[in-house]
């Protein structure tokens, strides 16, 4: 195996799923949807962490269209100003067809948060908001893969609108068979094992 890079397998559309050993608060037990992956660094939003704030308070116009429970999702620690705007695509439906859709993978797409919603609603199943991103530069990101603190999964379209009652990093775990659905029933803190 010599030659390949850690971060290899990352490429849009993957997931890092954080190791149960992962204790930093931004990033314990999540699931991060990987946007973008190239030279210049990495960029992706953490999917199972919903804030209390409603999309409607701070974009109205896209508040009427997000899925469940409709609030913005804390997408990561970095410009939490900024918002991100992920789709899941309709059957049939191409992103690279539709204007104000950036293709990520297959039926996943970023959203022009510019562009007009009722436009794009009938062509996605659902759509989600985040405000911030997790982002790491060139090498920073194979530094913590070899570190044992992601595990680099693929992603299901369903896991970027998962429901927040759902536990997504149990689930994505769960389903990538023995040994990695072992840690799945990691408890969240060893203390009270």
């Amino acid at each position: 195996m010599s030659g390949v890079h850690p971060d290899a397998e990352v490429e849009p559309g993957t997931l890092l799923v954080a190791a149960p050993s992962l204790l930093d608060a931004n990033f314990r037990r999540t699931v991060v949807f990987i946007i973008d992956h190239r030279g210049e660094g990495t960029l992706g939003v953490v999917l199972n962490r919903p804030s209390d704030v409603p999309v409607d308070d701070v974009l109205p116009t896209w508040g009427p269209h997000v899925s469940r429970p409709g609030s913005v999702f804390v997408g990561g620690p970095v410009e939490q100003k900024t918002a991100i705007c992920l789709a899941a695509m309709r059957t049939g439906e191409d992103a690279a067809a539709v204007t104000g859709l950036i293709g990520v993978r297959g039926p996943v797409a970023l959203v022009d948060l510019d562009s007009d919603p009722t436009m794009l609603v009938p062509k996605v199943r659902g759509l989600r908001v985040f405000a911030g991103y997790a982002g790491w530069d060139v090498g920073q990101l194979a530094g913590e893969i070899s570190r044992g603190d992601w595990i680099v999964v693929p992603a299901l379209p369903n896991d970027v609108l998962a429901p927040p009652e759902e536990d997504l990093w149990g689930r994505v775990l769960r389903r990538q068979g023995m040994p990695l659905a072992l840690l799945a029933t990691h408890p969240g803190d060893v203390r009270t094992n």
